[in-house]
């Protein structure tokens, strides 16, 4: 079955709140790595339990009041019930488990028996916009890392060696070109090289890495930049690298490592030899995949020996490694090589700024660069913002419904968010434009080894505030409202909420976007004053200030 994403104004359902929540669930099968199957992206995230259930929700949806809410349990429809119009469409709860469940193996056990789904972040959220969601972050990492490593005014052309061209990772390459920086990234499927080769996203792809560090070395000596795709298993190509005596500016990686079973070809596999032995031998399967990323590790720390700039880009790469490093490694890894979001991120997180997105329902191209030039010229105190949509329009193939995420701050979401509500409302702009984000936001995920890991008051692994998100987001009335949980090798690690709001160019949709985008990013902004760090104490202050975007935010100090 495939499944587009219905374009232009006729409603199928009864209201544009519910078409809303019906196109952004077509539109992540639209762009999803294997939509036949439900899957969206990290190899097992699904948009919803079965095709039965996507035929039911989309009839639930199509025949929905505005004084309803569906509800949604593991991605499957359980009821409509009445509420009001103020009230959230459709709420939606996956794979949350008590403690002592959230096993590994518990959770592939209820897996294999069609008992629950792994919803990923945005996947059954259907906040999903495929490379283009995660883009923005990525390009913001590297932009962090190269201001706080690289900062000489006449600096050599530079490259990243990093790995992964899945769903999210495929945005590396096309983040570090915005920033002038070269790449090598290695992946093991030549479907997914060639998928993003033909989109633009890579240059070349090769299959020796002599001749991929001979395309990267004339890139430097001609301080030009180059996206290099090469097709291997990083598990070997890592070491090759530290062997042959390269020395990257960057060493990252951004393979699907968080589950050692779907995620992470082991080394000496084919990906059918993979896909036979997760049926016959899984434990095995993640056995060795564990070894495979122990031996990318202990290359990436001996490039960061080197002199290379290494992290983690929030994918559990360290912590899977972890299982097969002895205690004196297990330390050093993660002693020298930082999480992305406690290395680069958090300073950025502290003042609520984060993936901020919107998607244009009527499909329409005018409509985008509407809200794009909205989002350019509203905010002239913070020009990164201008300098980023103009790259993302350059730079950013197109995928499913016409779509941009953007770092955005507390009170400028709903200031932006207000503005198109007016366009929408006086014709500028077609048909609604819905806004989400990316679950990993300020107050949106609770993850000790991606987004908290690290916080200041060692509340890395208390998911108190995701769930206040959730229940802030309902009480401020988003249209679509969920609460995730891990699976795979993020059993017992996640805890995350996301949200959607739709701009119908009603006046309850305005008050639906400034309710439930301040508290959204407002919480995220107390999660950080409360850990005690500086910036957003400063942004609780600034919040009072005359002329400030967003409510005042009235911190409780204890």
């Amino acid at each position: 079955m495939t499944v587009t994403a219905r374009r232009g104004t006729e409603l199928r359902c009864r209201n544009w709140r519910a078409e809303a929540l019906l196109r952004l669930l077509e539109n992540v099968l639209e762009v999803g790595e294997r939509p036949e199957e439900l899957v969206v992206y990290a190899s097992i995230g699904k948009a919803v339990k079965d095709w039965d259930a996507y035929r039911r929700i989309v009839y639930a949806l199509q025949h929905l009041r505005e004084d309803q809410t569906l509800v949604l349990q593991t991605g499957r429809p359980v009821a409509v019930l009445n509420t009001h119009t103020a009230a959230p469409m459709v709420v939606s709860a996956v794979n949350n488990t008590v403690g002592n469940w959230a096993t590994e193996e518990r959770f592939y056990s209820r897996l294999a028996e069609h008992k629950t789904i792994w919803g990923g972040l945005t996947a059954a959220a259907w906040q999903y916009i495929g490379r283009q969601g995660v883009l923005g972050g990525t390009y913001e990492l590297l932009r962090a890392a190269l201001e706080k490593h690289f900062r000489e005014p006449a600096a050599p052309h530079r490259w990243v060696l990093t790995a992964g061209l899945g769903g999210m990772g495929s945005s590396q390459p096309i983040s570090a070109r915005m920033l002038e920086l070269s790449t090598l990234v290695v992946e093991a499927d030549p479907a997914k090289l060639a998928k993003l080769r033909a989109a633009g996203g890579i240059d070349l792809v090769i299959d020796d890495l002599d001749g991929a560090l001979a395309t990267i070395s004339a890139a430097i000596t001609e301080r030009r930049p180059v996206a290099v795709g090469l097709l291997g298993n990083a598990a070997d190509v890592f070491p090759a690298v530290v062997a042959s005596g390269a020395r990257p500016d960057v060493v990252t990686d951004q393979t699907a490592a968080h589950d050692a079973r779907y995620g992470y070809l082991p080394s000496g596999y084919t990906l059918e030899s993979w896909a036979e032995a997760r049926e016959t031998d899984p434990e095995k399967v993640e056995r060795d995949a564990r070894a495979s990323m122990a031996a990318q590790v202990r290359a990436m720390l001996a490039l960061g020996q080197r002199g290379s700039v290494v992290f983690e880009n929030g994918n559990n790469l360290r912590v899977q490694a972890s299982h097969v490093l002895g205690e004196a490694e297990r330390q050093r890894v993660f002693a020298e090589i930082p999480g992305f979001m406690e290395g680069y991120l958090r300073p950025l997180f502290s003042r609520g700024i984060g993936p901020f997105r919107w998607l244009i329902l009527s499909g329409d191209d005018n409509d985008l660069t509407v809200v794009d030039d909205l989002a350019a010229t509203m905010f002239p105190e913070r020009p990164e913002i201008a300098r980023w949509i103009d790259l993302a329009r350059h730079h950013i193939p197109a995928q499913g419904l016409p779509a941009r995420s953007c770092w955005l701050g507390y009170g400028e979401r709903s200031a932006l968010a207000l503005a198109v509500n007016e366009a929408v409302a006086d014709g500028r702009i077609s048909a609604p434009v819905a806004f989400s984000r990316d679950h990993l936001d300020a107050a949106g995920m609770t993850h000790p080894r991606i987004g908290t890991e690290g916080m200041r008051d060692d509340s890395d692994g208390v998911t108190d505030w995701p769930i206040l998100d959730a229940m802030l987001l309902a009480s401020g009335g988003a249209d679509l409202v969920a609460v995730h949980s891990g699976g795979g090798g993020y059993s017992g690690w996640m805890q995350s909420a996301g949200v959607t709001v739709v701009a119908d160019g009603t006046e309850a949709a305005a008050t639906r976007i400034r309710q439930a985008l301040d508290l959204d990013s407002g919480l995220g902004v107390i999660r950080h004053a409360t850990a005690g760090y500086e910036d957003a104490l400063d942004a609780v202050q600034r919040s009072h200030e005359p002329g400030a975007h967003g409510a005042p935010l009235n911190l409780i100090r204890n």
